[in-house]
């Protein structure tokens, strides 16, 4: 007999629906009501396990139209830098991706600041759009300086992304990241099956190897299918 607390029981009740696949991501799961009928307990007690799972980031709540099971967000971390295949693969996904544009431009204004060239030096150019069992994940587009990698632009990299290429070829020594939330142009929108108003996740990179400023990238992101984490000691 399970002498757990009966909102413990609860909790692990839907636990089970959601690891088992029968309460799919995105799924309503009974009222309240419902639940206190089916435990034969208060309201007070489901509404507490209800809300511890909330809270872990289980369920989520909508206002008038109920509970549901919540999509689990994949999630990096800024501390270092990992390749999103990898990342994918880790968790029992399947990797792809679609290369868009792998070119040679000269650099703007701002390209030109951020990498640390002259106006008008050529630079190398690759935009990306990775996708986690067929559902666009990331668009990246990533600007690297030639003189440091000057391979860069002749790789295929539907067999090894660009984070894996630069790793090998130009070890990394240190990184800025800066995130914000944006609503996306009308292109990256299409890219990333984004509606119109649907936040979006841009995460700003430069990477060093030694004292080399070798690349600048912009990654974005669908914001209800990302997150973002850092651990730092204090």
């Amino acid at each position: 007999m399970n002498s757990s607390p009966r909102y413990i029981q609860i909790q692990q009740f839907i636990e089970d629906k959601i690891n088992t696949h029968v309460w799919m991501p995105g799924s309503k799961i009974p009222t309240e009501l419902e639940l206190t009928k089916q435990f034969d307990v208060s309201r007070m007690t489901v509404n507490k396990a209800i809300r511890d799972l909330v809270n872990k980031g289980l369920l989520e709540r909508t206002p008038r139209l109920g509970t549901f099971v919540c999509h689990k967000k994949a999630e990096s971390s800024l501390n270092h830098i990992r390749n999103i295949a990898d990342e994918i693969s880790q968790r029992g996904k399947t990797y792809s991706n679609k290369i868009l544009s792998q070119l040679t431009i000269r650099a703007d204004d701002e390209i030109a600041m951020r990498l640390g060239v002259k106006l008008e030096t050529p630079v190398f150019f690759s935009e990306i759009i990775h996708f986690e069992d067929d559902i666009a994940l990331q668009l990246e587009q990533r600007w690297v300086n030639p003189q440091f990698s000057p391979d860069y632009i002749k790789q295929d990299f539907t067999l090894a992304t660009p984070n894996e290429y630069l790793t090998k070829n130009c070890p990394l020594s240190s990184i800025e990241h800066t995130v914000e939330a944006v609503i996306a142009a009308e292109d990256i929108q299409a890219h990333l099956n984004l509606s119109a108003l649907q936040p979006c996740l841009l995460l700003n990179r430069r990477t060093w190897s030694k004292q080399d400023l070798i690349s600048v990238a912009l990654l974005y992101h669908p914001a209800d299918k990302y997150k973002l984490s850092l651990k730092a000691e204090v």
